[in-house]
């Protein structure tokens, strides 16, 4: 178990003074970055929200599930790539790392900067997605008094993401961070409950207990049961629960992971 990180008054400015650095680059690159983060669920939302709606393939009211889980997925997986892409490259090629790791900082709190930085992409890659599917979609219907209960979630959700991606960005070598992607972001897209209900999957229970192990189910479940509670959902308090466990879980791990690759 990794030691508590502590923060001074002058690391707290330093802080402050790397993150918004790595913002105002992202602020530079705002065209590609939003691309990025468009592209993948506005086509999911097109085709699985519009084009199988209007061909009869899904029910009515099938978007009202949908949006949510994407909004979920977005906070989730922006958050890892932002995270964890590159750190990988800094660790390996530019080195880039050691001017960070020279600012007034701990080494640990260097790394709950990434994290931090790399939520913050994920929030905005999920808010964007909110007047999309309002565009793109008929029939979503919010139930407005969810909206702090929502906010709640999608910050730990790319928390959770960010933490997540500080793990991979760490752990894993850049050879194999092509394939370690395709290994896990693939399998974690299509178990996180974005696309269907989890309480639903009570005849698949060996693939409920797969997706009981993603936490974007939770904050899929808990985006439904804040905004769209006439859709089957996990009690918002157990989604809250498990969230935090994820952002403590991979926050423990990849902090003693980015330590380690820091000291080497």
């Amino acid at each position: 178990m990794s030691a508590p990180v502590k923060v001074g008054p002058g690391q707290g400015r330093a802080f402050l003074g790397v993150l918004g650095r790595d913002l105002a680059v992202t602020g530079k690159e705002f065209g590609s970055f939003i691309s990025q983060v468009l592209m993948q669920p506005f086509f999911l939302l097109f085709v699985f929200g519009v084009v199988l709606g209007q061909l009869g393939y899904v029910t009515p009211g099938y978007a009202q599930l949908l949006l949510p889980g994407l909004l979920a997925l977005n906070a989730f997986f922006v958050a890892v790539q932002a995270t964890a892409i590159p750190l990988v490259i800094d660790f390996s090629y530019t080195k880039e790392i050691e001017d960070r790791l020279l600012a007034p900082l701990s080494t640990r709190l260097v790394a709950v900067e990434k994290i931090v930085f790399g939520a913050s992409r994920g929030l905005f890659g999920s808010l964007v997605m909110i007047p999309v599917g309002y565009i793109v979609l008929d029939e979503v219907n919010w139930v407005l008094a969810g909206l702090p209960f929502a906010a709640v979630l999608l910050v730990l959700g790319s928390l959770a993401g960010g933490a997540a991606g500080l793990v991979l960005g760490t752990l894993v070598s850049p050879r194999k961070i092509n394939v370690v992607f395709a290994l896990v972001i693939t399998p974690l897209l299509f178990t996180g409950s974005t696309q269907f209900p989890f309480l639903q999957l009570e005849n698949l229970r060996w693939f409920q207990v797969i997706c009981a192990l993603n936490p974007i189910t939770y904050v899929s479940e808990g985006l439904r049961g804040a905004l769209t509670p006439a859709v089957p959902h996990l009690p918002g308090w157990l989604c809250l629960l498990a969230l935090v466990a994820s952002c403590l879980l991979f926050g423990a791990i990849g902090i003693q992971g980015f330590v380690r690759r820091a000291l080497d």
